[in-house]
Formats: structure tokens, sequence, C-alpha cells
């Protein structure tokens, strides 16, 4: 029995909006990954809410996807105590 792995464009169409997800896709020039929520998947791109915009992908464009953990919570502001005196 031989397990497959599915594609970076199977997994996408298969993976539930709200996934926490890494695409790495093509851009001029090079690669670029962008690291967030999946939001949606349609035949030809998805949408990733990455911690400053959503980010639209063309899928003939991707190159690697996966699952990844939750993110870490942010830390608060760390206080700065009063001056002394």
């Amino acid at each position: 029995m031989s397990l497959t792995t599915p594609t970076p464009r199977q997994f996408l169409a298969t993976a539930p909006a709200g996934t926490r997800v890494v695409v790495r896709y093509r851009i001029d020039g090079g690669f670029t990954d962008a690291l967030g929520d999946l939001l949606e998947c349609t035949e030809t791109g998805c949408t990733v809410r990455t911690r400053s915009s959503d980010v639209g992908i063309a899928l003939d464009r991707v190159v690697a996807a996966k699952q990844v953990p939750p993110a870490p919570p942010r830390r608060g502001q760390r206080r700065t105590p009063p001056p002394a005196g």
C-alpha cells in the first residue's frame, strides 16, 4: 500500500477555510511565501489572510503548500517602569 502526497494544488483545494497554511509561489524574479489562514480556494486561485493583508495567489504559480501550526500568542507590550525619584 503506497500513500501519495497531494500536490500543493490538491492540498489547497481540499483544505477547509480557516486552515493555517504557508504557500510558496512564483513572482517575477523568484519566489515568495504567504503565511496565514486560508480564506478560500477556487479552481484558479486561493486567498490567504496574512498578518498584513489578504493575498490572492494564482494556483498556476504555487510551487508548495502545507498546513502549519497555529500562530503563537502575541506578547503584550512591555511596560517600562516609571523613572525613579
